[in-house]
C-alpha cells in the first residue's frame, strides 16, 4: 500500500503525550492531523499525567474501555487540537530497554560483514532470541537532534561509521515480580512504536568480542511519539516464520503475533529501503517469554525492540546497504556509505489495511 494512503483514523488512535505553550504535559490519542486531549474529554487523572505510564499500569480492561471511549469522544470532534499547535513528548518513562537481534537476515548479513571466514550465524542464534541490554535514560522523542558519537575505534575519536537501525519496539504496562515469568504477550504488552537504534559501527566492531554492544550503541535510541496499541493490529497479525530446530518448550508459539508491516527508511527524503516485518525469525511474543524465563521482572515502562527489520534485498541498516561501505548507495547530489552530519534519517511503517504506526526521526549533529 502506497505511504501516502496511510491513516491515523479511529481505526487506529495511537497514544502519546503532549503539551501546548505554557501548559503541562498529558496524554492524547492521534486522529488524523489532530491531538484529541484525554484529559478533557475524558477526564480523569490518568489522562492529566505527563506520560503513559499510569495509564500502562491498568492492564488489558482498563485499555480496552479507554480505547472505546477515546473512539467515541473523537467522532464528535470535540477536544481535538492540531498537530501544529502542540509539542509530543516522549510517551513513556522508559524502565527498561532490551534491544534484540531477531532478523535472520540481519544477523547473517552482519556475519558475513564482520566474519567472513566462519559461519554467519553463531550456533545459539536459532536457539534463542539474541539480545542486550541497552540504555533507558538515553531514550528520547522523534525530532531530537542526535549528537555523533565519540569512541575507540580503536583510535579515539567521532564515529566514522555511523548507522541506523530500523526497528519495530514494543511497550510493556503490566509488570510481573522478580522471580516469575510473563504470561500471554498481549496481557503485558500495551503497544508497538517504531525505533531507530543509532549505531556507531566503528566502536561496535572495536568493543563487541567479547561481551557484545556498548558504547556503539548506548549514546541514543529514538523512539516514535505515538504508541500504537495492539488492539488496532489485530488485523496484521500473522504466524510467524518457521523455525529449525524447534524452539524450547517455553518459546514455542500460543498463538500468531507476527506483525504484517512494512518500513520505509528515508535519508534525506530518499527512500532508501522498505522492510518486512513479517519476515522476522523471532516473533515478540518470543521475545517477551526469553526476557523473562530466568525470572527478570518486567516493569510498566519497559521498552524492548527486535532489532534490525531486513529482507531479502531490503536492510534496515547502512552497514548491510553498502556492504560495510563497499558500494555506496546513491542519492541525488551525492553517494552515502554511512551517515554524515546534516543527515535526517525517517523511518515510517504501516499495515496492510492503512494503519500507520506514525514516524521516527532524527537529524545528525556534528560530534563535540
Amino acid at each position: 500500500m502506497d505511504v501516502g494512503a496511510v491513516s491515523f483514523g479511529l481505526d487506529n488512535l495511537p497514544y502519546g503525550v503532549f503539551s501546548r505553550p505554557g501548559e503541562p504535559r498529558r496524554v492524547g490519542v492521534r486522529v488524523g492531523d489532530h491531538v484529541l486531549d484525554l484529559a478533557a474529554a475524558l477526564g480523569g487523572d490518568v489522562y492529566a499525567a505527563p506520560s503513559l505510564n499510569p495509564l500502562l499500569a491498568l492492564g488489558r480492561p482498563a485499555w480496552r474501555e479507554t480505547r472505546a471511549r477515546a473512539r467515541d469522544a473523537a467522532a464528535t470532534g470535540d477536544h481535538l487540537i492540531p498537530l501544529s499547535e502542540v509539542t509530543l513528548h516522549l510517551p513513556v518513562e522508559v524502565a527498561d530497554y532490551v534491544d534484540f537481534y531477531a532478523s535472520l537476515e540481519h544477523a547473517s548479513n552482519l556475519g558475513r560483514i564482520f566474519r567472513p571466514d566462519d559461519e554467519p550465524l553463531k550456533p545459539n542464534w536459532r536457539h534463542l532470541p539474541v539480545g542486550y541490554h541497552g540504555r533507558a535514560g538515553t531514550v528520547v522523542v522523534s525530532g531530537t537532534p542526535i549528537r555523533r558519537p565519540c569512541g575507540q575505534r580503536p583510535s579515539f575519536g567521532p564515529s566514522q561509521k555511523l548507522d541506523i537501525e530500523a526497528e519495530v519496539g514494543f511497550v510493556v504496562g503490566v509488570p510481573t515480580r522478580l522471580g516469575e515469568r510473563a504470561g500471554a504477550f498481549e496481557d503485558h504488552v500495551f503497544g508497538v512504536a517504531l525505533v531507530n537504534d543509532w549505531s556507531a559501527r566503528d566502536i561496535q566492531a572495536w568493543e563487541y568480542v567479547p561481551l557484545g554492544p556498548f558504547l556503539g550503541k548506548s549514546f541514543a535510541t529514538t523512539m516514535s511519539a505515538w504508541i500504537t496499541p495492539l488492539d488496532a493490529l489485530e488485523e496484521a497479525r500473522v504466524e510467524g516464520r518457521s523455525q529449525e530446530p524447534e524452539p524450547p518448550a517455553y518459546l514455542r508459539r500460543q498463538a500468531p503475533w507476527g506483525l504484517d508491516l512494512t518500513l520505509r527508511v528515508e535519508l534525506n527524503g530518499e527512500t532508501v529501503s522498505t522492510p518486512s516485518f513479517r519476515d522476522m525469525y523471532w516473533t515478540p511474543d518470543q521475545m517477551l517469554a526469553h526476557l523473562t524465563v530466568n525470572g527478570a521482572s518486567l516493569r510498566t515502562g519497559d521498552l524492548f525492540a527486535s532489532g534490525t527489520v531486513s529482507s531479502v534485498g531490503q536492510p534496515g541498516s547502512l552497514i548491510e546497504l553498502t556492504w560495510n561501505g563497499a558500494d555506496p548507495v546513491k542519492l541525488p547530489g551525492g553517494t552515502r556509505t554511512f551517515l554524515d552530519d546534516g543527515d535526517t534519517v525517517t523511518i515510517t511503517a504501516w499495515t496492510a489495511s492503512g494503519v500507520s504506526l506514525g514516524e521516527v526521526s532524527g537529524k545528525v549533529l556534528p560530534a563535540t
